[in-house]
């Protein structure tokens, strides 16, 4: 995998310390759901693997160099972790403040930036090539999460978020509605749909005849609806699939090969939300019914699986990444 910037070195942010549980099996794995037992495994424990981040975005996993990045949005960076020695050290800095993150089907990493306002593929020698940042003449968002159908197209949502403030990128005033888009494997850009409250994350289903995108910004609730896929590359019948029904907030979220949908879970910021109770990962099964939750110190703001068996989930949390070995492996 090449780095395009050569600067890498510790990380240096606000650390969060972390004790993972001494007790088999872990209490913060909830089972809300008998059909969430078989998921759980009884040895494993939430670990935390780094920390020292401002807000953790974007996690995509690298099986063939045993790594995974992340992205550190605020500090305009880009984190990896080595799973083989352990080290959680800076890979990209500055990333154009990098959100979400996947890979092609090459394996070429896939990038959503905010600063730039585009979507970037780092080449195998570390070259930068720009995908999409303008869509009818005008830029784009802030382009927000990221993922790669079999058939070579890239889809992402894009929001205002990220240029909402001077957190996540630059202030601006957005010239777009929030919307989906498509790239085709031919690169052609087209847009999917405008009539969504704030689409964040989004994942398709294991057959890919589904495509599932959060919205956060639906009232009363947050969601995540379910879309049908033609082979067009168009989407139809929404279906709201998982209703947050409260205080909570959906944000990135995968989908595991038994089509169960694990979701990074917190406050939605209300006046009567009780972080503490809902920071962690939720998980619902096909139908929508929540049957697991693990409860994490922090918001989980996106995740992946990764691992060589596809069967670690890394969850990254506001300051941290921690992870979780789970019978559930992450579908392509």
């Amino acid at each position: 995998m090449a780095n395009a910037n050569a600067g890498a070195g510790s990380a240096v942010g606000p650390g969060f310390d972390f004790k993972p549980s001494q007790r088999y099996p872990d209490p913060a794995v909830q089972i809300l759901d008998p059909s969430f037992a078989k998921y759980r495994i009884y040895s494993s424990t939430v670990e935390q693997v780094g920390t020292g981040m401002r807000w953790a975005e974007g996690p995509v996993y690298f099986g063939d160099a045993r790594c995974l990045l992340v992205s550190d949005i605020p500090n305009n960076r880009i984190m990896r972790y080595d799973e083989v020695t352990g080290s959680f050290t800076v890979w990209r800095q500055p990333s154009n403040f990098s959100n979400g993150m996947c890979r092609d089907r090459q394996g070429r990493l896939l990038t959503c930036e905010h600063l730039t306002r585009r979507v970037t593929r780092t080449e195998y020698n570390g070259k930068i090539t720009v995908l999409a940042d303008k869509f009818n003449g005008k830029p784009l968002n802030s382009p927000n999460d990221i993922v790669c159908k079999s058939d070579g197209s890239i889809w992402f949502t894009d929001p205002p978020f990220g240029i909402g403030g001077h957190w996540e990128g630059d202030k601006a005033t957005p010239e777009l509605p929030h919307s989906v888009y498509r790239i085709s494997p031919d690169g052609k850009l087209s847009l999917v749909t405008d009539k969504l409250a704030g689409p964040n994350g989004l994942a398709f289903s294991p057959d890919e005849k589904k495509l599932y995108i959060a919205e956060s910004r639906a009232t009363p609730n947050r969601v995540i609806a379910a879309f049908d896929v033609g082979a067009d590359g168009s989407i139809s019948n929404r279906t709201v699939i998982v209703d947050a029904n409260g205080p909570g907030s959906i944000d990135g979220f995968r989908v595991d090969t038994d089509g169960n949908l694990w979701c990074g879970w917190g406050s939605n910021g209300s006046p009567t939300a009780k972080a503490e109770e809902l920071d962690g990962v939720m998980v619902f099964n096909p139908a929508g019914k929540a049957i697991g939750f693990i409860r994490l110190p922090e918001r989980c703001a996106n995740l992946t699986f990764g691992g060589p068996k596809n069967n670690r989930l890394y969850m990254a949390s506001c300051h941290s990444l921690y992870a979780l070995y789970v019978e559930a492996v992450g579908a392509a």
